[in-house]
This record gives structure tokens, C-alpha cells and sequence, in this order.
């Protein structure tokens, strides 16, 4: 048994297809989906969406930087704000995103936004995090 699963962000359709489960990273933690799943909204934070594609355990990652989840009787959108997937990550632009973050977060000005710092750093931390899942992966 599959669903459908549409992953969006506001620039383009990350995934379109089919998938024998997902597995999301909601704001309370990682919540599983699979066929017939009951009616379901979450708020997702930075990580990776894992889309199982076939029933041998073939996986597709895609990286988003929060959003929501939404699961119909036979069909799973995951809204993101931006959404990238996981083969094209760049690690470089990871680092430096996270260092800048550190930085604005420890050279606090009067106008400064601590909320959007942290939740800069938040996201290239799982960024980081998913890379090297990634690179581990690959040396198996």
C-alpha cells in the first residue's frame, strides 16, 4: 500500500509521488506516517523529511527549514518554508551560516534579533546534522 505526498516550499515542488511511509520532523518529535494514517496537522521544525519510496527501504531526503504537515486519508503535503534536498546541501554554506548565527548571537547589538539568530543557528545546525547523516551514509 502507498499515498501520495506532495513536499512544497514557496519557491518550487521539492517530491511528487508515491511513498510506502514518511517520516517528518515535527516540533514535538519525529512523527512517522504510513498508508491509511489518521487525519493529522503538525508544525515541523528544521530537519530531514525521510520518504521511503519503495518496499525495499529505498529512501529519499529532502532538508526544510520548518513548515507544516498535513496527512489526508491518502495523502501527506508537507509545506515548507524552504525546502532543499539532501543531495544538493552544501556543506560550506552550512558552516558559515551556522558561524554567522554564532556570531550575531555573541555580539549582541541594541537592535538586535535574538529570536531569528537562534532560529538561524537551529537551522544550519540540522543542516550539519543531515550532512553528515549523509556523508556517514555514503561510507557504509
Amino acid at each position: 500500500m502507498t499515498f501520495h505526498v506532495d513536499i512544497v516550499s514557496a519557491e518550487e515542488s521539492i517530491y511528487s509521488g508515491t511513498a510506502h511511509m514518511l517520516v517528518a520532523p515535527a516540533e514535538h518529535g519525529e512523527v512517522g506516517i504510513k498508508p491509511r494514517h489518521a487525519q493529522y496537522v503538525a508544525l515541523l521544525k528544521p530537519g530531514e523529511v525521510r520518504i521511503q519510496v519503495s518496499d525495499s527501504g529505498e529512501q529519499q531526503s529532502v532538508f526544510i527549514s520548518g513548515g507544516i504537515l498535513e496527512v489526508q486519508p491518502h495523502c501527506v503535503t508537507v509545506l515548507a518554508d524552504t525546502a532543499v534536498r539532501a543531495k544538493d546541501l552544501d556543506e560550506a554554506e552550512a558552516m558559515e551560516a551556522k558561524r554567522r548565527a554564532e556570531d550575531a548571537l555573541a555580539n549582541r547589538q541594541a537592535d538586535f534579533d535574538y529570536a531569528k539568530a537562534q532560529s538561524e543557528l537551529i537551522e544550519a545546525a540540522a543542516r550539519l546534522r543531515l550532512i553528515q547523516k549523509l556523508r556517514k551514509t555514503a561510507n557504509q
